[in-house]
């Protein structure tokens, strides 16, 4: 049975989670950076279990405690996870962008002025590929070769230039 003393401390520490839950969602929402979010979902998570605890203790119901422990497991996972993501961002991604920079930043991505990489109408210029020598890989240019070539063409006819 629960006694006047008991229904007002749980009351009391009802008022107080529903306030720390106001304060926690208000933090999660105005930011300004990742990591003021991250901590409020923590907090937010806290609270939860902190109300899971109470109905527990004011109804004496013993199968919600598994139910915390894998609450608790949860929001350690996720924090270290979020924590873990947050460290791989620069700093510049890091915060959240005002509603102004935003736009702006959209504007600048769909902006159509910018040169682009390549063109892609033009054609492709002649000559050797990239890391080509010239076609002759490996091939030892020795001079008699191109003697007896100009023989050859010299005496079927043809002059070289």
């Amino acid at each position: 049975m629960i006694t006047q003393v008991t229904a007002v401390v749980l009351a009391i520490c009802l008022a107080l989670l529903v306030a720390a839950a106001v304060l926690a969602l208000w933090r999660m929402e105005k930011g300004p950076t990742m990591f003021d979010r991250v901590v409020s979902l923590d907090v937010t998570t806290v609270i939860v279990l902190g109300g899971i605890a109470l109905i527990t203790a004011s109804t004496g119901r013993s199968d919600l405690v598994p139910v915390l422990a894998v609450l608790a497991v949860v929001g350690f996972v996720g924090s270290v996870a979020m924590a873990r993501f947050a460290a791989a961002e620069r700093p510049e991604e890091a915060r959240i962008l005002t509603e102004a920079e935003a736009r702006e930043l959209a504007a600048q991505e769909l902006d159509d002025t910018a040169a682009p990489l390549h063109d892609p109408d033009e054609q492709p210029t002649a000559g050797p590929a990239p890391g080509d020598a010239g076609g002759q890989i490996g091939s030892v240019d020795d001079g008699a070769d191109q003697e007896s070539a100009v023989g050859s063409r010299s005496e079927s006819g043809e002059e070289g230039s």
